[in-house]
C-alpha cells in the first residue's frame, strides 16, 4: 500500500502553504509516481481547497519545479555531509557515493529534478551540489583558472556519477558486490577505476 494511501491525506492547517504543497506533493510523487501528480490531487493530499495550490503555483511544472529545487537542496546537503566526513581526494569519490546513494534512495525524486533540469539555459549557482565537485577538484589541487578543463572534469563526474546511479541495481554485479564486502564498497571502487578526477593543474 502506498504511504499516501496507508495515511491518508494530511490535512492544512495554518503556517506556509506553499511548504506544505509541495510536502504534499512529494509523498504522492513516491507512492505513485509523476503520472500522479496534479494541482488538485496535491491540494486533496494536502486537505486544502483545490483552487488554494493556483495562488501559488501557475500549473503542474511550476510545481515540479519546486519539488526539483528541494530534491537538489537535499542532494547538496548529503553530500557536503559526505565531504567533510574525509580528506583529501577521496573527498570526491565520497561525493560520488553521497550521490548514487541519493538516487538509489529517492527514485521519483531524482528523476523529476534531472526533468527538470534538462531544459535549463544556465548552470546551477555557486553554492549548488554541482558546483561542490569543482570546488572540491580546486581544493585538491586543480587550477581555478583553467574554467573549460574544470568545467569538462565536473561534467565527467556528474555522467560517471549519473551512469553508475541508472546502472547500480543491475543484478549482473550482485557477485562484485558480494565479492567487495557490500553495495558501498562496489560504488567506491567503480567510482575509483572511472579515472574521473583530474590531476593537480592538468591542462585540458
Amino acid at each position: 500500500m502506498s504511504e499516501a494511501k496507508s495515511v491518508g491525506p494530511r490535512p492544512y492547517h495554518h503556517g506556509d502553504l506553499t511548504r506544505a504543497l509541495v510536502d504534499a506533493a512529494r509523498r504522492l510523487l513516491e507512492s505513485e509516481g509523476p503520472s500522479a501528480l496534479s494541482l488538485r490531487a496535491v491540494a486533496r493530499e494536502a486537505g486544502v481547497s483545490p483552487a488554494a495550490p493556483y495562488h501559488h503555483f501557475k500549473d503542474k511544472a511550476e510545481l515540479l519545479d519546486a519539488i526539483a529545487n528541494e530534491g537538489w537542496d537535499i542532494l547538496g546537503t548529503q553530500m557536503a555531509a559526505a565531504k567533510a566526513a574525509t580528506t583529501g581526494m577521496q573527498q570526491l569519490t565520497a561525493l560520488g557515493i553521497a550521490y548514487v546513494c541519493f538516487a538509489r534512495d529517492n527514485p521519483a525524486l531524482y528523476r523529476v529534478m534531472y526533468d527538470a533540469a534538462r531544459d535549463k539555459d544556465e548552470m546551477p549557482e555557486e553554492d549548488s551540489a554541482y558546483c561542490m565537485v569543482r570546488d572540491t577538484m580546486i581544493e585538491n589541487g586543480a587550477d581555478p583558472e583553467q574554467d573549460r578543463h574544470l568545467e569538462l572534469a565536473g561534467v565527467a563526474a556528474w555522467c560517471g556519477a549519473h551512469g553508475l546511479a541508472e546502472m547500480a541495481s543491475f543484478k549482473q554485479f550482485d557477485h562484485l558486490k558480494a565479492e567487495l564486502g557490500g553495495e558501498r564498497p562496489f560504488f567506491e571502487a567503480v567510482l575509483n577505476h572511472m579515472g574521473l578526477f583530474p590531476k593537480p593543474h592538468q591542462d585540458c
